[in-house]
C-alpha cells in the first residue's frame, strides 16, 4: 500500500480554508422540554416492556429444536444486546445536571477550608505533547494566553514536550509558555502529565492535548462548577472542527448535469434543507457521545474525564494519588514482611527490618496523579469516584469551549479506536471497579455501560453472520416465521426507533448505530488482545492524513457485506423458481435484517477508499495543516 503525507501547498488554499471553517461552528446543546422527556421516557419504558416480552416469547416458545447450534446463539446474541439496551436506557434517562456557581474569585471560594487565602487563583494549562508538529502545538499556546476571565488570576501555560524537541522548546519560548520535559517516557501521557504535576503548583490544571485549542471562554463556562469544594473535575466536549464537510447536493448534480443539475439540486435543498455527500466520511461528529451519553450521566455523578478539554482541582488529584499510594505500600510492606517470615521461620519481623523493607517498598511504588495506563483519564476517573470519603464529583459541561483534529484516514481511526476499546476493556479484566467497593450503584452502572459497550461486538457478529446462513442454506433459527414471530418483533422495533429517535433528537442517531456495528471486527482484535494479556500500547493518533486506500482494514466488512448481497440474490432467485426450504415470511425477515447489516456496514467500507473532494474538502484540511489545526 502506498501511504504519503499530504503536506502544505499554496497559500490561497488556506486562505480558503480559513475563511470556510470560518463559518463552522459546533453543535448546538440539546434542551429538551418537560413533555419532550416524558414522551422520551413513556417510549423508552414501552419499548423495554414490548422487548421483554419478545425474549420471554424467544425463549419459551420460538427456539429451532431442530437446529439449537443455530438457533441458541442468536437469543443469546439478543439477549446480550437487550441487556446493552436497558443500560444505555437508564444512562440517557435525564439530562438533570448540577449549575455552576458564581465564578471564584479568590482560592477561598473554591476550598471547604475557611483559612484559605484569599489569593487569585492559579491556573495551570498543560499541553501534552510527543511527536506531532511543534507549530499545531503553537496554535493552542496563542490560544491558551487570550484565555479570559473577569477576576484577576495567574495562569501559566506549559508545554510537555515527550519528545524532547529544541525546536518545541523554542515555539514554546516564542509564546511565552513553560517548557517541560524528562528523561523517559514512563507512563505515556500518563507519565508525562505526572512530571508536570510535580513541577508546577496551580490550583486548577487544564489538560490540552497537542491539538487542542482552547476558546477564551474555557474558564468561564467551567471555572463556576467548583465553587462547590467536591467538585473534582469538569469535562468539556471535544469539538471536531476539521471533520470534512462534504460536497453539497447542488455540487454533485451541477458536476453531473451542468446549470440545469445545479438548479434541481437548488430546489431540493430548499425543500428538504442542506444535503451533502461525503459528510463526516469516519464517523468521527462527538455530538451523541458528550451531548448525550456522557452529559446524562450527570445525574449519577458518572460523567468520566476524556482527557484534553477537562479541568481538574489539583487537590482532588493529588490526594487521591496520596492515599492511594500510602495503600499500596503498606500492601506491599506486608507482602515482603510475610516473605521475610516465611524465610526466617520467625513470628515477627524486627522493628529495623520491618522500617528498612518499608523505604525500600516506598521508593519502588509509584506515585501517579493520573493513573500509568493508556486509558489514563477513565481510569482516573473511576479511583476518584471511588473515594466515599472525600465524596468527590464531576460534572460534563455541554458548552463547546475547544476545538482539535479528528482521524481523517481510516489507519488513523483505526488506531485511535483500538486503543480506546483495549484501555478501556484492560481496566476492565485488570482492575474491574465494578466489584470494588467505593463506586455507588449508578456510578457502577455508568461504568458498566461503557465497558459493556466493548462487549457488543460478540452479539454483532452473530447478527451479520446468521442470516448469511439463513439466506445460502434456508436455515432458520426461530421455529417458523410466522404472523406470531411478527407480532412479536415488530411492536418492539417500531417503539425502540421512535424512543431512539425522541430521546436523542438532535444528534446523529443513524450514524452512531451503524458504526457501533460496522466496528466489530476491531472490537474482537480488542477484546482477543486484552483477552491474552497482550499489552495495549499508546500510539499518537496520526495528525496528517495519509493517502491511499486502507481496504485491508475492512476485509471482513467488504466479505461479510458481498456475502449478505450474494445471499439475498441466491434465497430470491431460488424461491422464485419454486425450489429450496424458504418461506416468504423468512425471506422478507432476512432481507430487511440483511440490507440493513449491508447498509451499516457501507460507511466503513467508503471511509476506506475515502479521498478529500479537491473542490470542499482538500483545500480545508491543507489550510488547517498549515494553520496547526
Amino acid at each position: 500500500m502506498n501511504t504519503t503525507n499530504t503536506r502544505n501547498e499554496a497559500s490561497n488554499n488556506n486562505r480558503i480554508a480559513e475563511t470556510r471553517f470560518d463559518r463552522q461552528a459546533p453543535w448546538e446543546i440539546s434542551r429538551h422540554s418537560a413533555l419532550h422527556r416524558a414522551v422520551w421516557q413513556f417510549l423508552a419504558t414501552s419499548s423495554l416492556v414490548f422487548g421483554a416480552w419478545y425474549l420471554l416469547w424467544r425463549w419459551t416458545e420460538s427456539l429451532n429444536t431442530a437446529a439449537l447450534w443455530f438457533s441458541l446463539p442468536l437469543v443469546i446474541a439478543e439477549t446480550g444486546a437487550f441487556i446493552g439496551l436497558i443500560l444505555f436506557t437508564i444512562n440517557i434517562w435525564t439530562d438533570r445536571s448540577p449549575k455552576p456557581g458564581a465564578l471564584p474569585r479568590t482560592l477561598r471560594d473554591v476550598s471547604d477550608d475557611g483559612s484559605a487565602p484569599a489569593r487569585p487563583l492559579v491556573i495551570d494549562v498543560f499541553f501534552a505533547t510527543y511527536t506531532e508538529d511543534p507549530e499545531i502545538v503553537r496554535k493552542g499556546l496563542k490560544a491558551a494566553g487570550q484565555l479570559s476571565y473577569p477576576h484577576l488570576i495567574d495562569l501559566r501555560v506549559h508545554v510537555l514536550d515527550d519528545g524532547r524537541r529544541a525546536a518545541m522548546a523554542v515555539v514554546a519560548a516564542e509564546e511565552g509558555a513553560n517548557y517541560i520535559t524528562r528523561q523517559d517516557n514512563v507512563g505515556f501521557k500518563a507519565g508525562n502529565l505526572r512530571n508536570a504535576m510535580t513541577l508546577t503548583s496551580g490550583d486548577f490544571v487544564v489538560i490540552c492535548d497537542a491539538d487542542t485549542i482552547p476558546f477564551e471562554n474555557l474558564l468561564t463556562e467551567t471555572l463556576g462548577y467548583f465553587r462547590d469544594p467536591q467538585m473534582a473535575w469538569v469535562q468539556t466536549p471535544q469539538w471536531f472542527w476539521d471533520i470534512p464537510p462534504g460536497v453539497p447536493l447542488t455540487a454533485v448534480l451541477a458536476r453531473r448535469l451542468g446549470r440545469l443539475g445545479g438548479a434541481i439540486g437548488s430546489k431540493i435543498e430548499a425543500l428538504i434543507g442542506p444535503v451533502r455527500f461525503g459528510e463526516d466520511p469516519f464517523g468521527n461528529d462527538p455530538q451523541l457521545f458528550y451531548d448525550f451519553i456522557l452529559r446524562r450521566r450527570n445525574w449519577a455523578n458518572a460523567s468520566f474525564c476524556c482527557g484534553a478539554a477537562s479541568v481538574h482541582r489539583r487537590e482532588a488529584l493529588m490526594e487521591v494519588a496520596i492515599r492511594d499510594w500510602a495503600s499500596d505500600v503498606d500492601a506491599a510492606a506486608s507482602r515482603q514482611d510475610r516473605k521475610v517470615r516465611r524465610m526466617t521461620k520467625e513470628a515477627a519481623v524486627s522493628t529495623e527490618l520491618a522500617a528498612a523493607n518499608r523505604m525500600a517498598t516506598a521508593q519502588a511504588t509509584d506515585f501517579t496523579p493520573f493513573m500509568l495506563h493508556v486509558s489514563e483519564d477513565i481510569y482516573t476517573s473511576i479511583r476518584l469516584h471511588q473515594d466515599r470519603e472525600r465524596g468527590w464529583k464531576s460534572v460534563m459541561h455541554p458548552v463547546v469551549v475547544s476545538r482539535m483534529m479528528s482521524p481523517n484516514d481510516l489507519l488513523s481511526w483505526t488506531i485511535q479506536r483500538f486503543k480506546y476499546a483495549g484501555g478501556t476493556l484492560d481496566i476492565l479484566r485488570t482492575d474491574n471497579p465494578l466489584f470494588r467497593k467505593g463506586l455507588t450503584l449508578p456510578q457502577k452502572l455508568m461504568y458498566g455501560v461503557t465497558f459493556y459497550s466493548y462487549l457488543s461486538a460478540l452479539w454483532n457478529v452473530v447478527f451479520i453472520v446468521w442470516p448469511i446462513i439463513f439466506l445460502f442454506t434456508g436455515l432458520v433459527p426461530v421455529a417458523t416465521y410466522s404472523m406470531d414471530f411478527f407480532l412479536h418483533i415488530v411492536p418492539f422495533l417500531l417503539l425502540n426507533e421512535l424512543a431512539q429517535l425522541t430521546g436523542l433528537w438532535g444528534a446523529k442517531t443513524m450514524t452512531g448505530r451503524r458504526w457501533y456495528i460496522a466496528m466489530f471486527p476491531l472490537n474482537l482484535q480488542a477484546l482477543w488482545a486484552v483477552a491474552r494479556g497482550r499489552k495495549i500500547s499508546f500510539p499518537v493518533t496520526p495528525k496528517d492524513r495519509s493517502e491511499g486506500r486502507f481496504l485491508h482494514l475492512v476485509r471482513w466488512q467488504i466479505l461479510l457485506a458481498a456475502l449478505t448481497l450474494a445471499g439475498l440474490g441466491w434465497a430470491w432467485g431460488v424461491y422464485l423458481a419454486g425450489g429450496g426450504n424458504y418461506s416468504a415470511g423468512g425471506l422478507i425477515a432476512n432481507t430487511v435484517w440483511g440490507v440493513n447489516n449491508v447498509l451499516s456496514l457501507l460507511p466503513i467500507i467508503r471511509a476506506a477508499v475515502w479521498r478529500p473532494d479537491p473542490e470542499f474538502d482538500l483545500p480545508v484540511m491543507k489550510g488547517l495543516q498549515h494553520e496547526g489545526k
